[in-house]
């Protein structure tokens, strides 16, 4: 009795990456890309654009962990390449971009104490109806303190800082209010 060969059931074809690296490699290739770079503005921009040149997508997620990577290695002396980084995410996809990568950005601008970067990022995230979480709203209110914008800070608590919070006391759920404005 002859043997039939089946045909294999991986099948390669020419629009599909038989190696698709996923999103984590890709995180991590950005990352030696971007250690390696001088802190000149075209050679990022043309760094950006070979990372980018033969993905079919932006690789949004990829950009994320790359962010959260740098950030966790505190190798943020490089802003520029952070912040060219932000700009591409920022005008490719605007109406993708999540929530806890515009906090990653605050994070970052707020390490290196950069009120100004903050509020830019803040005011993108407004104009794309993005919410706010706690952590990111202290820090653009500490951002306009320290630019002495005290109007805008209260506007910013009063808009996006919730008034109650629930805490655990003596095992019952209890809400508590979180802070007080001057016109209550």
């Amino acid at each position: 009795m002859k043997q039939v060969k089946k045909a294999g059931k991986n099948e390669h074809h020419l629009w599909e990456k038989r190696d698709s690296a996923s999103s984590g490699q890709k995180a991590f290739n950005l990352v030696r890309i971007v250690s390696q770079l001088p802190n000149e503005k075209e050679t990022v921009y043309g760094a950006l654009d070979k990372w980018i040149a033969w993905e079919t997508e932006f690789p949004l997620i990829a950009a994320a962990k790359a962010l959260r990577i740098l950030r966790k290695r505190s190798q943020w002396l490089r802003v520029i390449q952070a912040g060219s980084l932000w700009n591409t995410v920022l005008h490719t996809h605007s109406r993708s971009i999540s929530k806890r990568l515009f906090s990653r950005m605050i994070s970052v601008f707020d390490h290196h104490s950069m009120p100004n970067k903050i509020i830019e990022v803040f005011a993108d995230m407004e104009e794309l109806c993005v919410r706010l979480d706690e952590n990111t709203v202290k820090k653009v209110v500490r951002a306009f303190q320290e630019l002495g914008q005290e109007d805008k800070q209260k506007l910013v608590l009063r808009r996006y800082m919730i008034k109650w919070k629930y805490i655990h006391f003596n095992g019952e759920q209890v809400r508590v209010k979180r802070y007080t404005s001057d016109e209550d």
